[in-house]
C-alpha cells in the first residue's frame, strides 16, 4: 500500500516535466536507416527482378525423325543377312531372308534409313514380330543432328522457345572439350511412355532407363554449326573434339527455364 501512495505521488507532482526527452542515439538512427533501405531494395528486387534456372535430363543424339525397330512379319529361320550396320537403305530393301514352312520369305525395310542395329544372324529361329533390326530415318548420310532430350514432365510448362542448351556428350571428355551448344526447336507436351521412346529411337532398353522416374517430356534441340569444328557443331570450347558426332549418341541436356521473379514463388 506504501508503494501505492509513492507512485501516485510521484504522477501528480509536477516537478519532472521541466526535465529534456531522451531520443535515440544516432546508432540506434542509423540501423533503423540501414534496416529500412534492405527491405526497400528486397521489395524491389523481388518485384523487377529475376532469377535464372536450368533443368537437366538425359538426352540423345538423332537424326530428327527418329528410328524404327524392323520386325518380322514371318516365322522361320534365318538363312541371310542382306544388310550391314551404318549401311543406307531406300524402302523396301531387302535385309533378312527367312526360311519358312511355306518357303523362303524376305523381311524388308519400312521406310528409307541408315540400319544402326541388326539383332538377327544366320540360323537364329526367329518369331513373327521379333526384332531383327533398328533402322533410323534419314535420307542422306550428312543430314544434321539433332538431340533428344527427356525432361520430367512437370518441367514442360517452364521451357521458352528457343531456351539455350549445353549438352555434356557422353563420349566427349567435357573438361577437354567443354559441352555442345543448342536451342529448343519443340516440346513435346505429352508425357512419353517407354514402348513410345522405344519405337522413336529403336531401342527398348533407352525406353526403360528413360522412364525409370515416370513419363517424360521429349525435347527436340537444334545444335548450332560451325565451319570451324571437325564435328561441324559449336562447343564451348574453341575447337570442340577432333571427330565427327554420330547418331544415337547419349548425353546430358541442361535446359535453361524461363526466369522467374522471386515475388511469384509466394504468390499462390
Amino acid at each position: 500500500m506504501q508503494f501505492r501512495q509513492q507512485a501516485l505521488a510521484k504522477l501528480q507532482s509536477p516537478e519532472e516535466l521541466d526535465l529534456p526527452v531522451r531520443f535515440a542515439r544516432p546508432q540506434g538512427w542509423l540501423v533503423l536507416s540501414v534496416t529500412l533501405v534492405a527491405m526497400a531494395a528486397a521489395s524491389v528486387w523481388a518485384t523487377t527482378g529475376s532469377v535464372a534456372s536450368t533443368v537437366g535430363a538425359p538426352a540423345v543424339l538423332t537424326h530428327g525423325r527418329g528410328s524404327y525397330l524392323l520386325q518380322s512379319p514371318v516365322a522361320g529361320q534365318v538363312t541371310a543377312v542382306l544388310a550391314e550396320q551404318g549401311q543406307l537403305l531406300p524402302a523396301g530393301s531387302p535385309v533378312l531372308k527367312v526360311r519358312t514352312p511355306q518357303g523362303e520369305s524376305v523381311v524388308r525395310t519400312v521406310d528409307a534409313g541408315r540400319v544402326s542395329a541388326v539383332a538377327a544372324t544366320v540360323g537364329q529361329i526367329i518369331r513373327t514380330g521379333a526384332n531383327v533390326a533398328a533402322v533410323e530415318k534419314v535420307a542422306h548420310p550428312k543430314d544434321p543432328l539433332y538431340a533428344t532430350v527427356y525432361v520430367p514432365a512437370e518441367n514442360a510448362a517452364s521451357i521458352p522457345a528457343r531456351a539455350p542448351v549445353d549438352l555434356t556428350v557422353q563420349s566427349v571428355p567435357s573438361q577437354e572439350y567443354g559441352v555442345l551448344r543448342g536451342e529448343v526447336k519443340s516440346v513435346d507436351r505429352t508425357a512419353q511412355s517407354a514402348q513410345q521412346i522405344a519405337a522413336f529411337l529403336g531401342d527398348s532398353q533407352l525406353g526403360e532407363q528413360f522412364t525409370k522416374k515416370g513419363r517424360p517430356v521429349a525435347v527436340t534441340v537444334r545444335l548450332h554449326t560451325s565451319p570451324d569444328t571437325k564435328s561441324g557443331y559449336a562447343w564451348s570450347s574453341a575447337d570442340g573434339p577432333p571427330f565427327a558426332l554420330t547418331s544415337m549418341t547419349l548425353a546430358t541436356g541442361s535446359i535453361k527455364l524461363a526466369d522467374q521473379r522471386p515475388v511469384d514463388w509466394l504468390l499462390p
